[in-house]
């Protein structure tokens, strides 16, 4: 019992600990970087304005009624223009307000924003099948490389699914967030962690809604293999890290 005690205690409330605390930010320590850079030589895709021409039902009623984790996809490609939605309805910003702070789609604590998407493709309209980043302020996405045997490579990454083995590689795109722990800990210190995964719960189900409005269906998947997906995206595993996936894909019909 002793190991759920001290795992239950992360779940509370610490409040009256951070009251003694002097964190990063009170210190004067200047605020880390709130996106992380690119080599500008880098290969950029536009991503198509967001509008509300690609939704198939905007009764959000019936969209939070009919959520499922779905896993079965149907063979077909996502338009580019249904990524560019469910990119914004994620991480968007949709205003930047007068301390410079970006006040997107999703509630963020203290909007530190700490998350990166990654995305997996492997059904989508005029893009090439690889590894691509977000870019939030700029709506763009980052072309990483390609990736060999992707659908195989995104099998070994989820393990054992326990309801549908497999399923993932039958998606149209995987979502990989990763999260940067210093852009919440500079102004929260040890408290920082609990809101992260808060937070990134908040990215997701944006992420099931918005599926649910264009006709696909979304998995979160916390079953992953941490050190591959980490070294397939170059992230170092401490100062960047996978914290959550998620499949998406058209449903069967």
């Amino acid at each position: 019992m002793k190991r759920y005690e001290e795992q239950r205690v992360f779940l509370k409330s610490n409040f009256d600990e951070f009251k003694n605390v002097k964190t990063d930010k009170m210190k004067g320590i200047p605020e880390p970087s709130r996106t992380k850079g690119y080599d500008k030589s880098s290969k950029f895709i536009d991503l198509p304005e967001v509008n509300e021409g690609v939704l198939k039902n905007s009764n959000i009623h019936d969209c939070i009624k009919n959520r499922r984790s779905t896993r079965f996809y149907a063979d077909e490609n996502i338009s580019i223009e249904e990524l560019s939605y469910l990119l914004w309805a994620t991480q968007g910003i949709t205003q930047t307000n007068k301390a410079g702070l970006t006040l997107r789609t999703v509630p963020c604590s203290g909007a530190t924003h700490s998350f990166e998407t990654y995305l997996f493709i492997m059904k989508v309209h005029n893009l090439k099948n690889g590894l691509y980043r977000y870019l939030p302020f700029e709506h763009k996405l980052l072309f990483l490389s390609e990736l060999d045997g992707i659908e195989n490579r995104i099998d070994e990454i989820t393990l054992d699914q326990p309801f549908v083995p497999n399923f993932t590689k039958k998606a149209a795109v995987l979502f990989a967030w990763s999260t940067i722990p210093y852009r919440s800990e500079w102004k929260f210190d040890t408290t920082a962690h609990k809101k992260i995964l808060i937070d990134v719960g908040h990215v997701c189900q944006n992420l099931y809604l918005a599926s649910e409005s264009i006709g696909a269906g979304t998995c979160a998947i916390g079953i992953y293999d941490q050190k591959m997906i980490d070294g397939i995206l170059g992230l170092d595993g401490d100062e960047e890290f996978v914290i959550y996936l998620a499949a998406v894909g058209k449903k069967q019909r």
